[in-house]
């Protein structure tokens, strides 16, 4: 049993060795430790920026909509200038009546 342990341990640590070997390299190893230091170990590491980076088109996508309902109130305004386009919109936007009228909304389903 100590022999197969003995052998399972020499074979285990030459495997490690021929591995670790490609680091005995100072410019390989300070490579690798900066790309593993600058993917997951920093403040700014690469699931930061994902994450980042989703929030960035998010953001865009709301302000683009943003930017559409803005366009589209900016005309109503302009239409709202004139006193007939003050009442139609009263009528069918905000169901707005007259004294003597009454109000059927008919809805689809």
């Amino acid at each position: 049993m100590a022999e197969v342990q003995e052998t399972v341990k020499q074979s285990t640590f030459k495997i490690w060795k021929h591995r670790l070997r490609f680091f005995r390299n100072k410019y390989i190893f300070t490579t690798t430790l900066f790309i593993v230091f600058a993917l997951f170990l920093d403040e700014n590491d690469i699931f930061t920026l994902i994450s980042q980076k989703r929030k960035l088109s998010k953001i865009e996508a709301d302000q683009e909509m943003m930017q559409q309902k803005l366009r589209e109130t900016r005309h109503t305004l302009r239409q709202l200038q004139y006193s007939s386009e003050l009442e139609r919109y009263a009528r069918e936007e905000k169901l707005f009546k007259k004294d003597d009228e009454d109000i059927f909304i008919l809805s689809y389903e």
